[in-house]
């Protein structure tokens, strides 16, 4: 039976006596709660869920939230820096700079979540996945894309530097003034995709790549080149 609790705030002696008075392994729901720049880290959170929680700066440094669940939340520049969050899923949430340095990704999914500023760096994340979701400014390099279905994702001025997207499908979105250096996109399907700003050194990391005719008009207009 999931324990609910709501309307609640949050410090981090507050949450370990919750934790450590749980019976057994009964599964914890928190709504409406704020654990704004509470110290997490290190806690043991696996398969929680958090339905409009605030957690603005909070700190998750090695914490454990594996299959845990997030819908609705605020996390501004929390730092998720080596959790695992293997199959955590994120919902309409609001992760704005956030730090997710060399956690553990694998399987995570983030659905309408915004992640402007976000720095992925050296994270474990195969299987992860994005849908509809702001990368704005985001650091994602090195990250394996390869062969998903890229549904509205805003890459703008991303660093996506030797990102692997061979043989992805982008619907939507965008990659206007991202950074590709050493990016992969042999086979991809960018039709629907805006490729804003790209410069004549990043023309040959598509080579194999699908564009539209409205896209290749407007690239040769970008590199300077009059079609008659």
């Amino acid at each position: 039976m999931t324990i609910v609790i709501s309307d609640q705030t949050w410090s981090r002696p507050d949450l370990l006596a919750c934790l450590q008075d749980r019976k057994g392994n009964e599964p914890l729901h928190f709504e409406r709660c704020n654990f704004d720049e509470a110290d997490l880290s290190r806690l043991d959170l696996r398969g929680v869920q958090f339905t409009l929680c605030n957690f603005a700066e909070t700190s998750f440094d090695r914490t454990l939230l594996s299959d845990s669940r997030w819908a609705g939340c605020r996390a501004r520049q929390a730092d998720f820096g080596l959790a695992d969050l293997t199959n955590a899923r994120f919902q309409d949430s609001d992760l704005n700079n956030t730090q997710w340095a060399r956690a553990k990704l694998a399987s995570a999914f983030f659905s309408g979540v915004k992640l402007t500023g976000a720095h992925f760096g050296e994270v474990s994340a195969l299987g992860i996945g994005f849908k509809d979701s702001l990368l704005v400014d985001a650091h994602l390099r090195g990250m394996s894309f390869r062969k998903q279905k890229l549904e509205q994702l805003d890459f703008s001025e991303a660093d996506l530097s030797g990102c692997d997207f061979r043989e992805a499908v982008f619907e939507g979105g965008s990659l206007r003034n991202a950074h590709l250096k050493l990016a992969r996109f042999e086979g991809a399907d960018l039709r629907e995709v805006d490729l804003g700003g790209l410069r004549l050194a990043n023309a040959a990391q598509f080579k194999g790549a699908t564009i539209s005719h409205r896209q290749a008009a407007s690239l040769v207009e970008e590199l300077g080149l009059r079609v008659v």
